[in-house]
């Protein structure tokens, strides 16, 4: 048995986004293409970089540059592309307070969409959410490295925080091999290393080969806001999904790749990436000029893992050792 995913990476539905949504409501922030290859999946999981409330306050206006709300309207886009269960588990999650992270958690389950990586309490923001399609069952773990200040505790709402920086530590290990015993795959979604970096530092590294010993049989990981290469069953960073930001002309954190997973016990047996091109707040298939920067950069940065990518029509495809 086996079940298809769609995942792609941070997903920011606030600010100018927001919006958007305003002006013209929720379901027009896809394209009938990124709509018709989520509908391809079984099951699909984002990073949601932002917390969905009408509530809240900045949290330390002073000390931090970004913050990300997006109205509760927002649910009903991730819900009409198709959307099972994010992460919240980023440095957005907390932006507004507990208060507003109550509220996200609430409008979510409002659409049918679970989440993972944060909660009210340390024990909510650790808990695993188990996805089931086409007799698969799927547990899911959300984490992030930072920041640390949005940490949850015994008592306090936060984010499931990790110092993957000093490893993995034992609690997450133990908590992953535990579920793999109990489920056919485990899919980690770490939110780890810095933004806009051309491929991942070190300790990602040395932490995605931790999580796979452990039990992991898919990671996708987001933060650099720029997609890294592959390493099966390791997808270090898938880049962008929807947002207002800044483009980098060098890093071209416009262009992006959404991700379908064919996922079994064993892990995955085939990884599809299919570019995109985000506009302001609006995202779309890549063509021409865009897609060929895409996929040589892909390439580039799948090689540089010794993993092959080769186009299969308007998409890449990993060749995953059998």
């Amino acid at each position: 048995m086996a079940v298809t995913v769609a995942l792609a990476g941070d997903t920011m539905l606030g600010r100018g986004v927001a919006e958007e949504i305003a002006a013209s409501g929720p379901h027009g922030l896809f394209s009938r293409g990124v709509r018709d290859v989520f509908a391809e999946a079984d099951l699909a999981l984002v990073n949601l970089e932002c917390c969905v409330s009408s509530r809240g306050r900045r949290w330390d206006p002073a000390g931090k540059a970004f913050h990300f709300r997006a109205p509760p309207e927002a649910a009903g886009a991730l819900a009409g592309l198709g959307v099972d269960c994010v992460t919240l588990a980023n440095n957005h999650a907390l932006d507004y307070g507990p208060d507003a992270l109550q509220d996200t958690l609430h409008h979510l389950a409002g659409a049918g969409i679970r989440a993972v990586g944060a909660g009210s309490d340390l024990g909510e923001a650790r808990e695993a959410v188990v996805l089931e399609a086409g007799g698969v069952r799927v547990a899911v773990v959300g984490i992030t490295d930072h920041p640390s200040d949005f940490a949850a505790a015994p008592g306090r709402p936060g984010v499931a925080h990790a110092h993957l920086e000093m490893g993995v530590p034992r609690h997450l290990a133990d908590r992953v091999g535990r579920l793999r015993e109990d489920n056919d795959a485990v899919l980690v979604l770490p939110h780890w290393g810095p933004n806009m970096t051309r491929e991942p530092p070190y300790y990602v590294r040395r932490a995605a080969q931790g999580l796979v010993d452990a039990g992991a049989t898919l990671i996708a990981g987001s933060s650099a806001h720029v997609f890294h290469g592959v390493a099966p069953p390791v997808i270090f960073d898938m880049g962008d999904f929807i947002d207002d930001y800044a483009v980098s002309a060098s890093l071209r954190n416009d262009l992006g790749l959404l991700f379908l997973v064919t996922l079994d016990g064993a892990g995955p047996s085939r990884i599809e990436a299919v570019p995109l091109r985000l506009d302001h707040a609006r995202t779309r298939l890549a063509g021409g000029a865009d897609h060929m920067w895409i996929t040589e950069r892909y390439r580039a940065a799948c090689a540089a893992f010794g993993t092959s990518a080769a186009p299969e029509g308007d998409r890449l495809v990993i060749a995953v050792p059998s």
